[in-house]
């Protein structure tokens, strides 16, 4: 049978955005051979940002070993890693006049440690060069390694996020390759070892969850001291990834942030188009 395929709503639809801005800041990222998940993951916002002079930096290649239902990320094989790459994010951040670096990268469950040398080396370089900016990563969950979570969060970071994404039942069919429990531990991990950090995670709404596992999931992250949580609408990227089961009226997001509030989340971002990384300053802030 012929899958029905549900037409966007007006409040998901963005225009094109192209100005001085945005050139400059496709310039700065050719220039330095750098990967944003703006473009690998086909971000809705990503003229926006584009705009602002901003972008979240994608490190450690294009290719992921996993193969999530949600994600446009590609996983046909790795790439090889540049060891040159904080060096030339760091650059980047500075030609940008960033005050706040968002940065991300797909899993590498091939390497050793995950990644996790790598990103503190881009931290670190970001701190040196521009020491007053501020920084956010957002990491895969290095297979639960605490080493390689340590490593991450002894770096002079400012905001450690590791995503959800989805509820623990859907897990089994959206995030196959990853597991609810364990990415509540590496958020948990992560706060024990460097208290000072906030820890930050992001959900999608519209793949069949139900209120009542989102108000979980806002409990759960209550008790591992989760500090900022944003929930976004997922859009499907491409046919070969999971279907939308449903698009959430605005108010709705409301809605949900009013019961994550309710529950002691302190800092939210719940709108149809928040993304993980999206306005990750102004969240902070």
């Amino acid at each position: 049978m012929q899958e029905t395929i549900k037409r966007l709503p007006p409040w998901l639809k963005r225009g094109i955005i192209d100005c001085e801005s945005s050139k400059a800041v496709r310039d700065i990222l050719k220039t330095n051979g750098l990967n944003t998940v703006c473009n690998e993951a086909r971000c809705p916002n990503k003229a926006e940002c584009y705009a602002k002079k901003t972008a979240t930096f994608m490190i450690l290649g294009k290719n992921c070993t996993r193969n999530c239902r949600f994600c446009a990320v590609g996983h046909n094989g790795v790439d090889e890693v540049d060891i040159d790459e904080p060096k030339k994010i760091a650059l980047a951040v500075r030609d940008l006049n960033l005050l706040y670096a968002v940065i991300t990268s797909v899993t590498r469950d091939d390497l050793s440690d995950g990644g996790a040398e790598h990103f503190r080396n881009v931290i670190t370089e970001i701190k040196n060069l521009t020491p007053n900016v501020r920084v956010e990563v957002l990491t895969p969950d290095f297979k639960g390694d605490v080493e390689a979570i340590k490593k991450v969060v002894t770096a002079p970071l400012d905001v450690f996020n590791h995503n959800l994404e989805t509820t623990k039942r859907l897990h089994k069919t959206i995030r196959h390759m990853a597991s609810y429990e364990r990415s509540l531990e590496v958020l948990r991990v992560a706060k024990e070892i460097n208290p000072n950090i906030k820890t930050k995670t992001g959900l999608m709404v519209g793949l069949g969850e139900t209120y009542e596992e989102l108000e979980e999931i806002f409990e759960n992250l209550v008790k591992i001291g989760c500090d900022i949580v944003t929930i976004g609408q997922y859009i499907r990227p491409t046919m070969k990834n999971a279907p939308v089961v449903r698009y959430y009226e605005p108010h709705e997001f409301e809605d949900l942030e009013k019961i994550a509030k309710s529950k002691g989340i302190k800092y939210t971002f719940f709108a149809p188009l928040a993304r993980s990384s999206y306005r990750a300053k102004e969240v902070f802030s």
